[in-house]
């Protein structure tokens, strides 16, 4: 556990978030986590980054105010915290457990929403899977990490496309033929 601070934060605010039902910035903080956890390869991280942008895409899903998406934002918010409280004294384990917890607690819910809930946190796997592989981890090493198929993210990072990261963006030719022509005076 590598990026504690940084960990203690995100589950603050993800807390907050969920509470507010703010969607655009539990995505935001998973996205903040894969980005920290791509540098350090921090699996508890990456476990973090998926479970924050699962919980957006369920809140998402099951509408809010209905009772599933109350229970599923009641019972995270006490286990973000618990994993928080476990986090703060050096309790790997229970932090872990914690985690862990919400992601049983969800596979528990009505037959109708598991079938949802499970593709969600599939396609996040392999969507934060893709994020941390534009961050310069290697496919294989990205996959295993995450738990996906090297063909499952292969597909998405192509589906996607590398265009959309700006350092893969390349110069027109004209641009080229004028640095070149720059550099030549």
């Amino acid at each position: 556990m590598e990026e504690r601070e940084n960990l203690l934060r995100i589950l603050k605010e993800s807390r907050e978030a969920i509470k507010e039902h703010d969607l655009v910035k539990l995505k935001e903080l998973s996205n903040q986590t894969v980005h920290s956890a791509s540098i350090t390869s921090d699996t508890d991280s990456i476990l973090v980054a998926v479970i924050i942008y699962s919980l957006g895409k369920i809140i998402e899903r099951t509408k809010y105010g209905t009772k599933e998406c109350i229970s599923i934002c009641k019972f995270s918010m006490t286990e973000l915290q618990k994993a928080e409280t476990a986090l703060n004294k050096n309790d790997e384990v229970t932090f872990k457990g914690s985690l862990e917890a919400i992601m049983d607690f969800v596979s528990k819910l009505s037959p109708d929403l598991k079938k949802d809930v499970q593709d969600i946190l599939r396609k996040a796997s392999v969507n934060k899977a893709a994020k941390i592989y534009e961050h310069g981890i290697s496919m294989e090493q990205t996959a295993k990490l995450l738990g996906v198929s090297m063909y499952e993210l292969a597909s998405y990072a192509g589906q996607k496309g590398s265009a959309n990261v700006p350092l893969a963006k390349t110069q027109s030719v004209k641009d080229r033929i004028n640095l070149a022509m720059e550099m030549f005076k």
